[in-house]
């Protein structure tokens, strides 16, 4: 199954098409060795940037291909249904690292920094702490302006891309006392003195994608490198994690589809009592009902993008979509499993990654119970 046409314009259409092909060509030879090793293999980085998936907002001013979210969209979609870790990559650098600075950044930040996101230098986003995660602006990471210069102190936990990124956008506070008002956003290069990446993480799914601590032990950060204001970077995180979650969104209903496309080819191809599996009708209301729910979470994903390219109000849209692609997402990934049966659960089918992979859809960028708070706040005041 493919979305509906009708919601997708001639050029949406041939980008998805040729990220797509992409995923098959170049991504698919590479999921097993990239999975084994738990890290993206680095001959495929440039490729990212080759086709332009790295800067797919950026205006073509910057070097970027000057689309939309919603193109961003297409592109996670696709290439989750091949491997999520690779989706993942592209989905932090478009709607959380490349998005904040397009809203945020000063000028001078963008004419430094956007035309390499766009076609070299990977990015991180860097807000969670050991201490601060579902309550994200608990964090702890202290800023102190000395001179023309911040200087940065703590560690930060949980950092997509943290691997592999050259650029991270940390968010620390000027002063814990003021709570949420603290909270000020800065573009620290790799290459700072006093930053360092440290533990990378050996996670359940989305093994390939690496998940940093990062430690910033008196960084020297100029003070050209602020972004926004100082003590508006809570509104800068929220904002930016809003559209964030429509790329996760994103991620689980690829991810969903290429569950259901391996499941739908099995069912066709292994026998039972003397025909194919996909014969039964047990089996064939329950691919149904999964194709059925895919597509509803397909629909959330892409009303929300829409939304906020048209730049109207999106909140509960986006943590509508996130949830309910991540449930949706485990569901049809764990049917998966089933249907595959013993062969499900081993390693030699690629059901039992997928199914490991969805798991954390419902966790990180504001995990299930945040989205459900969200959506409550909005709907009933």
């Amino acid at each position: 199954m493919t979305a509906p046409l009708t919601v997708l314009t001639e050029e949406e259409r041939m980008f998805q098409g040729a990220v797509r092909d992409f995923a098959e060509s170049e991504v698919r030879p590479r999921v097993c060795a990239m999975e084994q090793a738990a890290q993206l293999d680095p001959t495929l980085i440039p490729k990212f940037f080759e086709l332009g998936l790295m800067g797919i907002e950026i205006p073509e001013t910057y070097g970027g291909a000057g689309g939309s979210l919603f193109m961003t969209v297409l592109a996670v979609e696709a290439l989750s249904a091949v491997d999520a870790s690779a989706a993942i990559f592209v989905d932090v650098q478009n709607t959380l690292v490349n998005a904040l600075l397009l809203k945020w950044a000063s000028d001078d930040i963008k004419q430094r920094y956007l035309p390499r996101l766009a076609t070299e230098v990977a990015g991180a986003y860097a807000l969670s702490e050991a201490g601060s995660g579902s309550d994200a602006f608990g964090l702890h990471t202290k800023a102190t302006k000395q001179g023309d210069k911040w200087i940065l102190d703590g560690r930060k936990l949980w950092i997509t891309n943290g691997a592999e990124a050259q650029l991270f956008l940390v968010f620390a506070t000027v002063d814990v006392s003021r709570g949420y008002k603290g909270i000020t956003a800065f573009a620290v290069e790799r290459g700072f003195k006093g930053f360092s990446v440290g533990k990378k993480e050996d996670k359940l799914g989305i093994r390939a994608s690496s998940t940093t601590e990062l430690i910033l032990d008196r960084c020297d950060v100029p003070a050209a490198n602020l972004i926004g204001e100082v003590g508006n970077g809570y509104k800068v995180a929220i904002e930016t994690l809003n559209t964030g979650r429509i790329g996760i969104g994103a991620q689980m209903i690829g991810l969903a589809q290429g569950a259901l496309d391996h499941t739908i080819k099995y069912t066709r191809d292994r026998t039972q009592f003397g025909k194919a599996i996909a014969e039964f009708q047990a089996v064939r209301h329950q691919i149904a009902r999964a194709a059925t729910e895919l597509e509803a979470a397909r629909l959330l994903v892409y009303n929300a993008a829409r939304l906020r390219d048209a730049r109207q109000g999106f909140l509960t849209e986006a943590a509508m979509c996130k949830i309910f692609s991540s449930e949706v997402a485990e569901r049809v990934t764990s049917l998966a499993v089933n249907l595959f049966g013993g062969n499900g659960f081993v390693k030699d089918y690629p059901v039992e990654k997928l199914y490991r992979d969805a798991k954390i859809g419902q966790i990180y960028e504001g995990t299930s119970n945040l989205q459900l708070q969200t959506i409550a706040k909005q709907i009933m005041g």
